[in-house]
C-alpha cells in the first residue's frame, strides 16, 4: 500500500459547526451566571396550580373546608364506604318520593342522554377536549321501553353476563368479570334503586373516598325510533308486514341486543348497562373510560390497590404462582394484558390489534382461577368480548382435552370468552399483570393530601409524609396522584410519575422503596412490615410537558364563550378535585411560622444594632480627629494673629495699644474647651483657612457641626459597650441609603432561539398518601420544608452519581 493509499484511509474528522457560524458576542458575564440566569428565566417567577376553575365555586370552597389537615387518625377502611351508601340509599329515596308525589318517572337533570343526543350537543358522548366520531347511537329509551321483563338481577351478577359494547372500556369490563368471580363485590357498589321510578344509586372510589353517583334509566339504543329512522323505516315497510312498527320495535329495540353499549348476555338483565352509564357519568361522558387497565377499575370497584406487574420483571416465578396466583379471588384479583409495546417499531400503525393465538394485542383479559390438578398449572380466563379464545394449548378442542380433564375442570366448550391457558403459556404471551390487593374490616386507612412545586431537575422534595406507627405489623403505603381521567380536558400540560421511599427517623438511609408501576401513572405503592417508631416518606415526582395538552387557564379561555355547559360539568368536578390540594396551615405550622418570623426579626434588629454601634463608633472617632483639626486651626490661628498685633505695636509704639485698620474676626461663639467632648460649629473665612484644608469643588467655608450630647464625652469613650436601645427610632439613621443601581442583563438566548420566559416551568402535583394499616392508633401529618433549612435527601444507592455525591 503506498502512501496515497494510506492517507485516503485517514479519518477527518468534520469541520466545527462553532467555525462555521458567525463569531459569537464578546461576553458580558461569567458562565456561571448566565447559566444561572437561564435557569432564573426557565422557571416560573408565580409558580402555582389552578384550583377553581369555576368563578367563586362554594362546592370547592366547602370542600377545601373539610380537608382534614395537621395529625391526622386512622379509620376504618370500611367507613367512607358506610357513610356513601347510607347518603346514596337516602338520596334515591327521596328522589322515587318526589317522583311519584308528580307521577312522573325520574330524568337525570345532569346527564340526560336523550336531549343531549338529539339536541346533537352530545356532551354526554364526547370528552370536553375532543370530538368522538365513532360513537354514533341512533336512539334512546328508558329500560321498561327497552326490555319485555326487565330486571336487575336474574341469578346474581357474574362474569358470564358480560358483553362489551361499542366504547373502547374493556378495561372496565374486564374488571367486572373479575369481580362477577368473587361473590358480593358487584352488589357493594350497587346500592339502592327503584326500578318502578327509574332510579339507580352506584358507588364508585374516587381519590381516596367513596362518592355516589345517581342515574334514571335511559340508554342508548343502535337504532333509531321508527317514526324517527330514515333509512331502516324505508327498507323495513317494504316487507309489508301486518304491523311493521311493531315489528320493527321487536327487532332494533328490544331486549340487550339492541343497545349501543354494554349489555348482559341474558336479554332482560340490566345491571351491566346502567352500571356503565353510571361510570361514564361519574367521569363526565362515554369518552373520557375509554382505554385504561383492569388494575385502575379494580381500585375504582373495590377500593383496594392495585400494582401492575410486568412479566420479565417476576424474580421467582414458582413463588409468584403459590403466593399470588393460587390466591385469586380470595386476597387479590387479577387481570392481564399483552402488546403494550407492540407497535413500537410501527408507531403510525393504526389497523387493528394484531393476534397472537387468539389473544388480542391492547386488550384486557380478567384471571378466574387458577388450578394445580396432577401437576399441571392451568388458569381460568375471560375475554370481555364474550368471544375470541385462545387457540393454543387446553383451549377449546385442543388435544389436551380429555372427558377426564374436562370432568376434573367442569369445562364445556364454546365460544363464550372464557378459556384455559397453562402457566407457562401465561407469562409467554401476556407482558403483564395487574394485581388488586383487597382489604376487610381488619384493616384501617390514614390519608392526608398535599400541593407540590415539581422542579425541572427531580429530586426527592423537601415536604414529605410522617408516619407514626403505634402498633408493629403489616402495612400498604400508597402515594397517588389525583385521577384527571375524572376532569379529562382540565388535565394540564405536565404529566406526573411518582415514586417514594420509606426511612426511619434518626435514620440517613431508606430501607424500603416504592413498587415502580412502569404502565400505571396514578400511584404507586408499597407493602411492607412496620415497627414501633416514626417513619419519613420521601416522596420524588417527576413532571414531563406534554406538548398536545394545554394549560387549564387557555383551555378555559378557549371553551368559556363556547362550551359552556361541558364546562360547567367538567370544571366542577376539576374544582372538587383539587381542593384536596389546597394547603392549610395548621397550628402547629403557625406556631412555627411565627417563632421564625421572631427569629428573623430579632436578628434584623441585632444586625442593626451592630451596624448603629459601628456607625457611632465611627462619628466618634471622626468628631475627635474634627476636634484636634480644630485645635490646630485655632492655634494657628491664634498665634498668627498675636504675631501680627505685636509687629504692629512694635513698629508704631510699643507702649500703647493701637487697633489695626482691618479687624480680624474672631469666632462669635467662642468654644469652651474646658468642657472635653463637646466640639463646636466653626466658621472661618477663607483667608483663614490654609490652603491643606480647601478641597477641591467645596465651598468657600468648612463647617462643621457636632452634635452636643454626653454620648460624646471622652470620659465615656467606652459608652457603647452594654448600649440599649429602647426602640428602632433610636437606631435611625440621618444618612439616606444608597441605592444600588443595577445594569439590566440582556437575555441569554441568541437570535433565532426560543426564549424560555415565553413558557415557563411550572409544574404543580397534588399528591395523596394512603397508609393501610392494622394499627387504629397510626397517625399521618405533612411536615413541610422550614426555610431556612437546607437539608436534601441522599441519592438513591443504584443512581450512577450516589457514589460521586458521597466522596
Amino acid at each position: 500500500m503506498d502512501c496515497d493509499d494510506h492517507q485516503d484511509l485517514v479519518y477527518t474528522p468534520p469541520p466545527s459547526s462553532r467555525s462555521e457560524s458567525r463569531m459569537r458576542k464578546k461576553p458580558t458575564q461569567p458562565p456561571q451566571e448566565t447559566m444561572q440566569q437561564f435557569w432564573n428565566g426557565f422557571n416560573s417567577k408565580f409558580p402555582g396550580l389552578v384550583h377553581t376553575v369555576l368563578p367563586d365555586n362554594p362546592y370547592a370552597r366547602n370542600k377545601a373546608a373539610r380537608t382534614p389537615s395537621g395529625v391526622v387518625q386512622g379509620q376504618h377502611a370500611s367507613k367512607s364506604y358506610e357513610q356513601a351508601r347510607a347518603e346514596c340509599q337516602r338520596a334515591v329515596e327521596r328522589i322515587a318520593r318526589e317522583c311519584e308525589r308528580l307521577n312522573q318517572k325520574y330524568t337525570d337533570p345532569h346527564f340526560d342522554i336523550e336531549v343531549d343526543l338529539k339536541c346533537r350537543r352530545r356532551n354526554y358522548l364526547e370528552g370536553l377536549d375532543e370530538e368522538n366520531l365513532e360513537m354514533l347511537p341512533r336512539g334512546v329509551k328508558r329500560v321498561t321501553e327497552i326490555f319485555e321483563k326487565p330486571e336487575f338481577y336474574i341469578n346474581g351478577p357474574t362474569a358470564s353476563d358480560v358483553r362489551q359494547g361499542r366504547d373502547g372500556d374493556c378495561w372496565f369490563m374486564a374488571a367486572l368479570c373479575t369481580m362477577g368471580n368473587k361473590q358480593g363485590l358487584i352488589e357493594k357498589i350497587c346500592v339502592a334503586r327503584n326500578e318502578k321510578v327509574g332510579v339507580y344509586g352506584f358507588l364508585f372510589y374516587r381519590d381516596g373516598e367513596w362518592q355516589q353517583c345517581i342515574v334514571d334509566d335511559k340508554l342508548y339504543l343502535r337504532a333509531a325510533d321508527y317514526d324517527e329512522s330514515v333509512e331502516e323505516r324505508s327498507i323495513w315497510d317494504d316487507i309489508n308486514r301486518i304491523d311493521t312498527e311493531e315489528e320493527y320495535r321487536k327487532v332494533w329495540q328490544t331486549g340487550s341486543r339492541a343497545l349501543y353499549f354494554a349489555q348482559c348476555a341474558d336479554e332482560n338483565e340490566t345491571w351491566l348497562p346502567l352500571l356503565e352509564k353510571a361510570y361514564a357519568k361519574a367521569h363526565g361522558d362515554y369518552s373520557a373510560i375509554e382505554g385504561g387497565f383492569v388494575g385502575e377499575a379494580l381500585e375504582d370497584l373495590t377500593g383496594g390497590v392495585t400494582s401492575d406487574v410486568l412479566t420479565s420483571n417476576i424474580l421467582d416465578k414458582d413463588r409468584f404462582w403459590k403466593e399470588e396466583l393460587m390466591h385469586v379471588n380470595q386476597e387479590f384479583l387479577f387481570g392481564c394484558g399483552t402488546g403494550i409495546f407492540a407497535n413500537w417499531l410501527e408507531p403510525d400503525y393504526t389497523g387493528p390489534p394484531r393476534d397472537r393465538k387468539g389473544i388480542c394485542e391492547n386488550h384486557s383479559y380478567s384471571i378466574m382461577e387458577a388450578r394445580e390438578v396432577d401437576g399441571q398449572r392451568l388458569l381460568r380466563l375471560r375475554n370481555p368480548w364474550g368471544k375470541k379464545e385462545w387457540t393454543g394449548a387446553w383451549s377449546d378442542g385442543s388435544e389436551q382435552w380429555t372427558p377426564e380433564w374436562m370432568e376434573k375442570l367442569g369445562h364445556r366448550f364454546g365460544n363464550d370468552g372464557f378459556f384455559w391457558i397453562s402457566y407457562d403459556d401465561l407469562l409467554k404471551k401476556y407482558q403483564h399483570f395487574d394485581r388488586i390487593r383487597l382489604f376487610n374490616d381488619d384493616w384501617t386507612v390514614t390519608q392526608q393530601w398535599t400541593s407540590l412545586n415539581v422542579p425541572w431537575s427531580a429530586t426527592y422534595h423537601s415536604t414529605k409524609f410522617v408516619l407514626d406507627v403505634k402498633t408493629a405489623g403489616p402495612a400498604v403505603i400508597v402515594l397517588s396522584q389525583l385521577d384527571e381521567r375524572y376532569y379529562k380536558g382540565l388535565s394540564g400540560e405536565y404529566d406526573f410519575d411518582l415514586k417514594f421511599r420509606l426511612q426511619k427517623e434518626g435514620e440517613d438511609d431508606y430501607f424500603v422503596r416504592s413498587h415502580g408501576n412502569e404502565l400505571m401513572w396514578r400511584s404507586v405503592n408499597v407493602e411492607v412490615d412496620l415497627e414501633v417508631g416514626r417513619y419519613h416518606v420521601l416522596m420524588k415526582v417527576t413532571a414531563y410537558r406534554n406538548k398536545e395538552k394545554l394549560p387549564v387557564e387557555e383551555v378555559v379561555r378557549r371553551l368559556a364563550p363556547t362550551r359552556r355547559s361541558k364546562l360547567l360539568q367538567i370544571g366542577l368536578s376539576y374544582d372538587l378535585a383539587h381542593a384536596k390540594g389546597i394547603v392549610h396551615e395548621t397550628e402547629k405550622e403557625k406556631r412555627a411560622r411565627q417563632e421564625r418570623e421572631e427569629r428573623r426579626k430579632a436578628a434584623e434588629r441585632r444586625k442593626r444594632r451592630e451596624e448603629t454601634k459601628e456607625r457611632l463608633q465611627k462619628e466618634w472617632v471622626r468628631a475627635r480627629k474634627l476636634e484636634a483639626r480644630h485645635k490646630r486651626l485655632d492655634a494657628r490661628f491664634a498665634a498668627k494673629s498675636g504675631k501680627k498685633q505685636q509687629r504692629l505695636v512694635r513698629e508704631d509704639d510699643p507702649s500703647e495699644e493701637i487697633i489695626p485698620d482691618g479687624p480680624v474676626q474672631l469666632p462669635v461663639n467662642e468654644p469652651d474647651l474646658t468642657r472635653k467632648g463637646s466640639i463646636p460649629s466653626i466658621s472661618l473665612e477663607d483667608s483663614h483657612v490654609p490652603d491643606h484644608c480647601v478641597r477641591s469643588g467645596s465651598k468657600n467655608s468648612l463647617s462643621v457641626r457636632v452634635k452636643d450630647s454626653s454620648s460624646y464625652n471622652a470620659a465615656k469613650a467606652e459608652f457603647l459597650e452594654g448600649f440599649e436601645f429602647d426602640s428602632e427610632l433610636d437606631m435611625s439613621s440621618d444618612e439616606e441609603p444608597i441605592e444600588e443601581v443595577r445594569t439590566p442583563v440582556k437575555s441569554v438566548s441568541s437570535a433565532g432561539e426560543g426564549d424560555a420566559n415565553s413558557d415557563p416551568w411550572n409544574a404543580v402535583c397534588v399528591v395523596g398518601l394512603r397508609v393501610y394499616s392494622k394499627d387504629p392508633q397510626l397517625s399521618l401529618e405533612v411536615l413541610r420544608p422550614v426555610p431556612e433549612d437546607d437539608v436534601e435527601a441522599s441519592l438513591d444507592m443504584d443512581d450512577p452519581s450516589a457514589s460521586a455525591a458521597t466522596e
